[in-house]
């Protein structure tokens, strides 16, 4: 999929390497999953997520056709990783890259 729009989010948390394993995990039984060390993507219907996990920083990287599905990927990703990480409540906050 050509992507046309991306967003990233930052987030704080010592468990980075642990939430991008647990996402990939999550996933991987109904979606394409690659994971090599601190990195991981899945690919959704909607889009890809990039993940990389960096000492206290697990950055999201998401790449979609356009700005409907991207906030569905954006969503998705979220909702999954506020469920796995409700202990530590991380913020999630999504900005747009330009092109």
């Amino acid at each position: 999929m050509e992507a046309a729009v991306r967003a990233e989010a930052r987030v704080v948390t010592t468990r980075a390497e642990r939430y991008l394993i647990q996402l990939c995990k999550h996933f991987e039984h109904r979606l394409p999953v690659v994971r090599a060390g601190a990195e991981g993507s899945i690919t959704f219907p909607s889009g890809t997520c990039h993940m990389t996990a960096d000492g206290d920083l697990l950055v999201l990287g998401a790449h979609a056709k356009d700005d409907t599905l991207l906030d569905q990927l954006e969503q998705v990703v979220s909702r999954h990783l506020e469920r796995f990480a409700f202990r530590d409540k991380p913020e999630i906050a999504w900005r747009r890259l330009s092109a």
